[in-house]
């Protein structure tokens, strides 16, 4: 049913939760995951060294982040594919689905954010009004 999920992971509780789901579904359907972290562009402005300073530590931690969410997914034999990347995490989130052609997306709610995303956060909410494939978001 599902040969393709992609997980949004962030390190959150509500994301660990859909690494829960994301976990069951690939077990059950014997399904590829790819994990998918973003952080938030960073301003050219700053310029070099810093830039790149600033890239090195968010691509680190990025790493550390989904590494965490791999550990527990490999050790019930599955193989993860991890992408960290800059940008916009929506965007991000999205573009990945369409290049990857996953049949899901898998992520936490957040329960904060604007009056238009009262049950979402906005990355969640983005997600789910303009992804091109189902989205399942975990509370």
């Amino acid at each position: 049913m599902f040969q393709k999920i992609l997980l949004a992971y962030d390190g959150s509780e509500h994301s660990q939760r859909a690494a829960a789901m994301a976990q069951d579904l690939a077990l059950k359907y014997g399904s590829a995951i790819r994990i998918v972290y973003a952080f938030n562009p960073i301003s050219r402005i700053i310029g070099n060294p810093a830039l790149e300073e600033r890239m090195q530590r968010e691509t680190t931690q990025g790493n550390e982040i989904v590494e965490q969410a791999a550990a527990p997914l490999r050790a019930v034999g599955l193989d993860p594919h991890l992408e960290v990347l800059e940008g916009p995490p929506a965007d991000a989130i999205l573009r990945v689905a369409q290049v990857r052609e996953v049949d899901l997306i898998i992520m936490g709610s957040r329960g904060l954010g604007s009056a238009i995303a009262l049950f979402l956060g906005s990355v969640s909410n983005k997600v789910l009004q303009e992804a091109q494939c189902p989205v399942l978001i975990t509370r």
